[in-house]
């Protein structure tokens, strides 16, 4: 498909708008997600230091109640609570007493866990180590007490573990939750601000196509978009002011002009004897008029732009082969290679008389600037549009030089010096004639010459 024209943009940009709506949504909910994993990040970090530090303050209430039975009655009577708490500690509390020997006095250990030293003496939490025993978590003190009697406190850190897994799980679970809800906010509030924009765009697509009488319906809302659509009308409605302003000056200038020249051209078939002198003023005035009739013509068909009044079924197959019946003898004459494929059928809603006028100024501007052995090809074939390809191996344009060549009366230095005749209005009534018929004008890259495409929109069946 060719590309785009300079003046317009792609008539469906539904599949744009949607990925952005999606790009949104998925922002906002990325977002949302991390803030709430950052949130649930920290709430997991308490409630494991707080958990921590409650198994270690009971831990050290054992070893305070311990303290207080063995200034009592020493081993005696330590012996007896570790017996009593054992049996009551409900797998939750770990004691382990032994002798001088090693044996055990009491506990709810066989033996003594291996890897575990006891460091320091007394009943002080400090330092507690945090150890696996049987595939477990345990928070423990280990001391040897006056005589030689190692003793073993410990408090399980498995309801922790528990807890944080519970939490672990029901943190996911919402995060996921967070994720979907922000997802679906994010994609009705995107979809609410590209809604807006799409009704901006679709202004902007009008007034590209020629209508510059487009406005947005309805009230304007009182946020930032109704005072952008307020402004976008303000500044519409002044070019449009401008512009009309404009086209009744060109319009009033060439009606003013012609028509003396007319008057003087009268006036001159009744000098006699200066033929010469005649001829040359007669051949300038007419040229000056065709001047004139050009502009008048760019226009009109600028003056029409948008307006689908006035356009009827057109064959565009047939109109480009009448016109490569007229221009394919001047071609050949100047020495060029003419080649046509026109594909047969092919129609669009338009004037038959503008589009006739358009194919005759691209062929001839491309015969114009060709030199013998330079190769003259249009080609006609349906794509998504009728697209109508006007191209030559002629020196091209100028380096630099682009869109800019279909403005009013711009001509090269470069063909101004080679004498080539010629005021710069063809590719700008070409341009003009595109536009009062809604195709879109473009420039395809070459590697040699000038290539003019035209895209059509398919006339309805």
């Amino acid at each position: 498909m060719p590309p785009a024209a300079p003046s317009g943009r792609p008539a469906d940009e539904r599949p744009i708008r949607a990925r952005v709506t999606l790009r949104l949504a998925a922002i906002m909910a990325a977002g949302a997600a991390l803030l709430s994993l950052l949130a649930m990040g920290l709430q997991y970090r308490l409630v494991d230091l707080r958990m921590t530090e409650a198994q270690r303050t009971l831990l050290a209430a054992d070893l305070d109640g311990l303290a207080a039975l063995y200034e009592q009655r020493r081993i005696i009577a330590l012996r007896e609570a570790i017996n009593y708490r054992s049996a009551t500690s409900g797998g939750e509390e770990m004691f382990l007493l032994l002798d001088r020997r090693g044996e055990v006095l009491a506990g709810t250990l066989p033996s003594w866990p291996e890897g575990l030293d006891a460091q320091g003496q007394g009943f002080t939490v400090d330092p507690a180590r945090e150890i696996l025993v049987n595939g477990q978590p345990w928070l423990m003190v280990a001391r040897e007490l006056p005589g030689g009697f190692p003793l073993l406190v410990g408090r399980s850190l498995a309801p922790v573990d528990q807890t944080l897994a519970a939490l672990r799980h029901g943190m996911l679970g919402l995060l996921v939750a967070i994720a979907l809800a922000a997802a679906g906010v994010g994609w009705l509030a995107a979809r609410q601000v590209m809604g807006r924009i799409g009704r901006l765009n679709d202004l902007a697509d009008r007034v590209a196509a020629g209508d510059l009488d487009a406005r947005l319906p309805g009230p304007r809302s009182p946020d930032e978009f109704g005072l952008l659509e307020r402004h976008v009308h303000q500044m519409l409605d002044r070019i449009a002011n401008l512009n009309r302003a404009t086209h009744r000056l060109s319009d009033t200038i060439a009606h003013e002009m012609r028509t003396p020249l007319n008057r003087m051209l009268g006036r001159l078939d009744r000098i006699e004897g200066q033929e010469e002198v005649v001829r040359e003023a007669r051949a300038e005035m007419r040229q000056a008029i065709r001047v004139f009739d050009s502009l008048l013509d760019i226009s009109r068909a600028e003056a029409d732009q948008g307006i689908g009044g006035g356009l009827v079924p057109v064959d565009l197959s047939q109109v480009a082969g009448e016109m490569w019946e007229l221009y394919e003898a001047p071609a050949e004459e100047k020495g060029l290679i003419p080649r046509a494929e026109i594909a047969p059928g092919l129609r669009v809603l338009g004037d038959r008389n503008l589009i006739a006028q358009m194919v005759a100024n691209l062929l001839d501007n491309a015969i114009k600037y060709c030199a013998p052995g330079d190769s003259l090809t249009l080609t006609l074939f349906a794509a998504d549009r009728h697209v109508l390809r006007v191209a030559d191996t002629g020196p091209g344009l100028p380096e630099g030089m682009g869109e800019e060549v279909f403005e009013r009366f711009t001509r090269a230095e470069r063909d101004r010096a080679r004498g080539i005749k010629g005021h710069g209005l063809g590719l700008a009534l070409v341009r003009a004639i595109a536009l009062r018929h809604g195709a879109r004008l473009s420039l395809p890259r070459t590697d040699r010459g000038l290539t003019v495409e035209i895209a059509w929109p398919r006339a309805p069946a």
